[in-house]
């Protein structure tokens, strides 16, 4: 391999020093490198530290010149290149070239990411995070045996031996991105299925889910059941609460179970149907449920505690509940629940 190894330094004219570059990589993926060895060629080829990460692993190859891990702390890359596959980022590549890039530096990381994507697909499972619908549907269906269930979920890339939780989503960012951020150092997989994103993982870091997206959780059960989870918590999510794993529902999940003819007909519930249509009733009566306080709700509006007081006054006789007794305060808030669970038509009214 070192006599393969052509000194970017001395190559002269351009044309020239391109076409060593990609032999030199056809080379390497001809003898099926792993990718230390990979990121320890291209150090020694550029004459500077090379770095390679998957984000999938969120682990950063970082090899010196001559071929050992680089001890030296990192500095700011000199060039850098994306890794894709399947149209999706999957990882960097880098050089740390003290001073200004080499003119065949381009050319070099190029070929670098190139062969990273082959080897990140070649050995295991890709490390994409989207995935086939259609897998992603066999995985978590009620309708699966156990054994494709099983086939399903080694294909994605999932070990017999670790839990999956399912995560319901309802966001306009990208699923893959979701799925990278909650999960970035353990198997993630994601895709779109009718209305809702689903996104399987082995741990979720729930402070890392970003703004904008409603997601249910499932509990690490079975994936099918996990699922079946995940969209009862997805159905109870709102923009004050957009995030609910489907532990935390506890006997509010039972909610969810109502025969909705049954639901429609109960007096509370089709109260608060009658207010649903003016947003500032709607505001303060869920803020007032949230806090079950009129000062703590009269904060989350950014109003002096009086006007809530007679918007509360005025809500009570609409509603012909009284609000301010514990019992008043639990039907409305199982009300309100209940008719958000009634109106929740793909995408989860406020």
């Amino acid at each position: 391999m070192e006599a393969l190894a052509v000194r970017l330094s001395g190559l002269d004219p351009y044309v020239d020093g391109v076409i060593r570059v990609v032999a030199f990589y056809d080379t390497l993926m001809r003898r099926r490198v792993d990718l230390p060895a990979l990121a320890r060629a291209s150090a020694g080829l550029a004459e500077c530290v090379a770095g390679i990460q998957l984000h999938g692993t969120g682990r950063a190859i970082r090899v010196s010149p001559d071929g050992r891990h680089a001890s030296t702390p990192p500095t700011p890359p000199s060039t850098t290149a994306p890794i894709t596959l399947d149209e999706e980022e999957i990882g960097t590549v880098w050089l740390e070239r003290p001073g200004p890039p080499n003119q065949l530096d381009e050319a070099l990381l190029d070929r670098l990411a190139i062969a990273a994507a082959a080897i990140a697909e070649r050995y295991g499972p890709a490390r994409t995070t989207m995935a086939d619908p259609a897998l992603v549907e066999l995985a978590i269906s009620t309708d699966s045996d156990e054994a494709s269930r099983a086939r399903a979920l080694r294909l994605l890339g999932f070990a017999a031996d670790l839990p999956v939780h399912v995560i319901a989503v309802r966001s306009q960012l990208p699923l893959d991105q979701i799925g990278s951020l909650v999960c970035p150092t353990r198997p993630v997989k994601a895709a779109p299925l009718a209305d809702v994103g689903v996104v399987l993982a082995t741990t979720i870091d729930q402070t890392r889910f970003p703004a904008g997206v409603r997601a249910g959780i499932g509990a690490a059960a079975s994936p099918d059941q996990s699922w079946q989870q995940a969209r009862t918590a997805l159905r109870f999510t709102t923009p004050r609460q957009p995030l609910i794993p489907y532990d935390d529902l506890g006997a509010l999940a039972l909610l969810a179970e109502i025969p909705q003819d049954a639901a429609r007909d109960n007096a509370d519930v089709a109260a608060i149907a009658r207010i649903a249509d003016n947003p500032e009733d709607l505001q303060t009566l869920d803020a007032y449920c949230a806090t079950g306080s009129l000062r703590q709700a009269a904060d989350l509006l950014h109003l002096h505690h009086s006007s809530i007081a007679r918007r509360l006054e005025h809500l009570a006789k609409s509603l012909g509940i009284d609000l301010t007794a514990p019992t008043g305060l639990t039907r409305t808030r199982l009300a309100l629940t209940t008719w958000r669970l009634l109106n929740d038509s793909g995408q989860n009214r406020g």
